[in-house]
Parts: C-alpha cells; sequence; structure tokens
C-alpha cells in the first residue's frame, strides 16, 4: 500500500467508510470515544464491516476525544487512553491494507473574543490529539464536521507541525438564501483559500443538513475557488484534493428521533454527482451504514 500522501496525488476515488455513532448505538447502546474502552470489540466490529463494505479509508473512534472536549465531559483523566485504543482498535479492525485516519473535530468552544479561548490553546489541543494518534500509528489525520474556519486552520497547522502526516479537513455546511454557509457563517470559498493557506492536504465537507445533491454544488463552489493547475488532475486543483461526506439525505425530527431517510442506491448516485463536482475523497457521514458504503464501492467501480 503506497503512503496516504501519494494516493492523494493520484487521480483514484478514495472510499471512506461512514457514519460510527449510530451503528454503536444500534450495536451496543452506547456511542462517543469512551466505547473504545468499554466496547472494544464493538468498535473493532463496526471498522471491520466498513472494511468489509469496500471502505479504503476508516476513522479512528476518536471525533469528540480531544482534551477540550473531555475535559467539558469529566473525561480528561481517560484522554490517552481512548485515544491510543481508538487508533490501534482501527488498525486491527481493518489491517495493512487499508489506510486508518485519525478523526478529529471541535472544541465545542469559542475563541476570544467571543469565547475564553486562545489561538495557542486550540493549537495545542490539536497538537495534543493529533500526535498521540500519529504515535499509534494512523496514516493521516482527518479534521472533521467542522464550523468555524479560523479554527480549523488552526488544528490544520497545528496536526502538520506535530506529525508531518496528510491532513484532511472538512466543514459541515446549511443550506442558505445565497448558497451555502457554515453555522459561523462562512463561505466555500472562503474555507477553501483559508485551508489551503494553513496547509491543509485535502479540503471539503460533511454533515451539515444538506443531502448529497447539495453537497455536490458545494464541492463545484470550492472547486471554482482553487485556480487550476493543468499538471494536476480533473479533481485536484494546486496540490489539494476535494472531500465530500454527505449524510444519507436531509436530517427530519420523526417521534422525538432524526432519521435520514436515503437508501444506499440513493445515497451512491448523490455521491457520484460529489465526484463528477471534483471530489476524490468520498465516503458517509449520519445515517450512513454498511451498506450505504457497498453501494457507493460499487457506484465507483462501475463508473468506467
Amino acid at each position: 500500500m503506497i503512503p496516504f500522501a501519494e494516493a492523494l496525488k493520484s487521480d483514484r476515488i478514495l472510499i471512506f467508510d461512514g457514519a460510527t455513532g449510530t451503528q454503536l448505538s444500534a450495536r451496543c447502546g452506547a456511542s462517543g470515544p469512551l466505547t473504545n474502552l468499554e466496547y472494544p470489540d464493538v468498535v473493532k466490529a463496526v471498522h471491520a464491516d466498513y472494511r468489509a463494505a469496500g471502505a479504503e479509508v476508516v476513522l479512528t473512534n476518536t471525533l469528540t476525544a480531544n482534551r477540550i472536549l473531555l475535559e467539558h465531559a469529566g473525561l480528561a483523566d481517560k484522554f490517552e487512553a481512548i485515544n491510543t485504543i481508538g487508533a490501534r482498535l482501527c488498525r486491527e479492525a481493518v489491517g495493512k491494507e487499508c489506510y486508518v485516519a485519525g478523526d478529529m473535530c471541535s472544541t465545542a468552544q469559542f475563541l476570544e473574543p467571543l469565547g475564553d479561548y486562545t489561538e495557542q490553546q486550540f493549537a495545542d489541543n490539536a497538537a495534543e490529539q493529533a500526535r498521540l494518534l500519529a504515535d499509534n500509528e494512523v496514516d493521516l489525520i482527518l479534521i472533521e464536521t467542522m464550523t468555524d474556519v479560523r479554527e480549523t486552520a488552526i488544528a490544520v497547522r497545528a496536526a502538520k507541525e506535530a506529525t508531518g502526516l496528510p491532513v484532511v479537513a472538512s466543514l459541515a455546511f446549511d443550506a442558505v438564501a445565497d448558497g451555502f454557509r457554515t453555522m459561523m457563517g462562512h463561505t466555500p470559498e472562503h474555507a477553501v483559500k483559508e485551508l489551503v493557506k494553513a496547509g491543509a492536504d485535502a479540503v471539503g465537507c460533511n454533515c451539515g443538513t444538506i443531502d448529497p445533491l447539495e453537497m455536490s454544488l458545494v464541492i463545484a463552489d470550492m472547486r471554482s475557488h482553487t485556480p487550476p493547475s493543468s499538471s494536476l488532475t480533473k479533481g485536484r486543483m494546486d496540490g489539494v484534493a476535494l472531500i465530500a461526506m454527505p449524510n444519507a439525505g436531509k436530517p427530519e425530527l420523526t417521534s422525538g428521533e432524526v432519521v435520514f431517510r436515503l437508501s444506499p442506491e440513493e445515497f451512491a448516485q448523490g455521491v457520484l454527482k460529489c465526484i463528477e463536482a471534483g471530489a476524490t475523497l468520498v465516503g458517509g457521514c449520519c445515517g450512513t451504514t454498511p451498506d450505504h458504503i457497498r453501494a457507493l464501492a460499487q457506484a465507483v467501480g462501475g463508473r468506467g
């Protein structure tokens, strides 16, 4: 298996996995990073099922396991164990012929002047988690479901400096009257410019309140704001790949529960539109299952 940095430079579509939390909830009645310690066999089974479905990149169950988030949850003392075991479980589940992405996200706090945290605190927080994941042999760092471009850029720089690994940055967008914006009001254009400047190896979007077809419009917008280079492939601009990991449709509230209604086949067809728009890294977010990733892998394999 070639290093992930080299895979990014190719024109081959790379399939990421789908939702982990909902799979864990369905199988053991719990979700979140603490399941790495309490239900390790279930966590491994979820990873293995995504790999069997055709995922070439599988995410560690460490999304909400940065120290600041764990401190607010009263779990700071478990920071090292959650991340170390999370990375090891993923590698054990998928083997050496599959990429493992160290999964990271927001602190769920605000930077000064809106909040109490400094840029240095956010940088230290991201570097610490990224370094621990890299020490446990992940192939790349994925910083996902972000809503603040400023925080994302800080995390990208910190993760790159701490690990030297490829860093993929993905934000959550919602539809607004004039296009798409993050919860903090940032546009795809602003995201691309700032994250490329920060050193991201790939940028894109996941989650949010949009469906796969709408996400293809975000990807097209991002691509249009990254200067083209004749020496690079269709899906890459200035050496930066594009990632799309949509939900299985728009979230709907039914009987107090959020549901996503797109079938695996409908989801796969929507993600193909993201590929046509320029994404070379594709997978699923909320509501997706191994069946959705299997359908996506089959659809991508049948494109030729």
